[in-house]
């Protein structure tokens, strides 16, 4: 069996790759391993089970809930909310596990499973392979001991969970957003209800799309994977900023008055400064992924701010924020994690600090945001190749030396394996867009010729 677990929880098609039985014996699964760890020593444990408004989550979401009960688990189920909300409750309450059904920015039929350790911090990936192992395990017809009586799990609705997490993120809040008018595509998902009214009671005036979830619209057409709706919207409402988040809300994008897209490395570079004033950026350190823009590193380096970079994953930028103490970090993609106030990237969270930023400085979001240039980027996959030679290949290096000195300072290569598929993912940033796809396809060739 390939490995379940990718970098963010279990994901395939709902009913078909991902299915009820999967569910109920990952829950379980999670249950023992957390057991075995020492996790539930001395007390009886609690989970908290929270979900996206996909209609199989509905289904799925009861799988989970009774794969813990009778593991033994208590089960808090706070219904639909952001990933990042279920996160944060796992934390307040004192949960020793938490459950999220979600597949994020996937279309509709798609969904996942991801759990939270106590605190809400993902589990480290041995206790996931040991999951995995134990679900394996049972499938096969393992014997596991099952409670009777008092000992199997009860199950409430934790409904005070909405309000309890808006609290959260007004109080993260630098300054009300008063005088603002902001449009927000929720792309049909978890954030529907909670981030209009975090907005709204922080003190914008708000304007909704892609709010009005029914099961099976979950990013059809909108949210940060689509945004067109909400360029349009801004313009059309004379709103100050758009924020467009995905269907779990982990992530956010942004647009400024005029409709121009703000991507995520800009937002970085935004709440970067912003968090340097207020003495909240500890050592004056943001951390990215090596697929952010060089243009935001520049702007990282004329500032005087450091920047960290880490493999592509926002799992890897929060070890190296959790591991160094660092206070921001986050993806071109739009995760974005403010350790001070998340154990993982909050898209609501994100909005809201950035739109207090527009709303204390008195700028537009689009003058806040040229303090970086993008710089043009393209992207090349170059399938059917032997992916495990892009480091040792003499003639590729050779390749992209050449290809470092014509760029100079003003230009990046990257190359790197997929890793899920026999391809490499070649990367070139330049000054010029002709020189970038000039440039990139000549490694493409070089990659095809040298591990093809």
């Amino acid at each position: 069996m390939g490995r379940l677990f990718g970098t963010d929880g279990v994901r395939g098609v709902a009913n078909a790759d991902l299915t009820a039985e999967m569910a109920l014996g990952l829950s379980v699964a999670a249950a023992h391993v957390l057991a075995e760890a020492g996790t539930f020593e001395g007390h009886r444990p609690t989970a908290v089970v929270g979900r996206d408004p996909r209609a199989s989550g509905e289904f799925l979401e009861a799988a989970v809930v009774a794969g813990l009960a009778s593991a033994g688990v208590d089960v808090l189920r706070v219904g639909v909310l952001p990933t990042p909300a279920v996160a944060f409750l796992t934390g307040a309450l004192g949960a020793d596990l938490g459950v999220m059904l979600s597949a994020s920015h996937n279309a509709m039929p798609d969904n996942g499973i991801k759990f939270f350790a106590r605190g809400g911090h993902k589990l480290a990936d041995e206790l996931e392979d040991r999951i995995e192992s134990v679900y394996e395990e049972h499938r096969t017809g393992a014997p596991w001991e099952r409670p009777t009586g008092a000992g199997v799990g009860r199950v409430r609705e934790y409904g005070e969970g909405f309000d309890r997490y808006v609290e959260h993120l007004l109080g993260a809040l630098p300054n009300r957003l008063d005088g603002l008018k902001v449009v927000l595509d929720e792309a049909h998902g978890a954030a529907a209800r909670v981030s209009p009214e975090a907005f709204q009671r922080a003190g914008a005036e708000v304007v909704t799309i892609g709010a009005e979830p029914d099961g099976l619209n979950i990013n059809d057409g909108c949210g940060s994977t689509h945004l067109d709706k909400i360029k349009a919207a801004v313009v059309e409402h004379g709103a100050d900023l758009g924020i467009a988040h995905d269907g779990d809300a982990d992530r956010c994008l942004a647009v400024d008055h005029t409709g121009a897209e703000v991507d995520g490395d800009q937002i970085l570079a935004v709440l970067a400064l912003a968090m340097r004033e207020r003495s909240a950026l500890r050592a004056e350190t943001v951390v990215a992924t090596v697929m952010s823009n060089l243009g935001f590193k520049l702007a990282m380096e004329r500032e005087g701010i450091r920047l960290v970079q880490t493999a592509v994953g926002d799992r890897y930028v929060l070890e190296e924020m959790k591991e160094h103490g660092f206070a921001l970090g986050g993806e071109q993609s739009g995760h974005v994690i403010i350790l001070d106030h998340a154990t993982t990237g909050d898209g609501t969270l994100t909005g809201l600090l950035l739109a207090a930023r527009v709303a204390e400085s008195g700028r537009a979001l689009r003058e806040l945001a040229s303090v970086m240039e993008r710089l043009p980027q393209v992207l090349i996959n170059v399938p059917d190749v032997d992916r495990t030679r892009v480091g040792t290949s003499a003639e590729l290096s050779a390749a992209v030396a050449d290809a470092e000195r014509e760029l100079g300072a003003t230009g990046r290569v990257l190359l790197r394996p997929s890793g899920t598929e026999p391809l490499v993912r070649v990367m070139v940033e330049a000054a010029d867009i002709e020189q970038a796809r000039s440039v990139a396809g000549r490694l493409a060739d070089a990659v095809k010729s040298a591990l093809g």
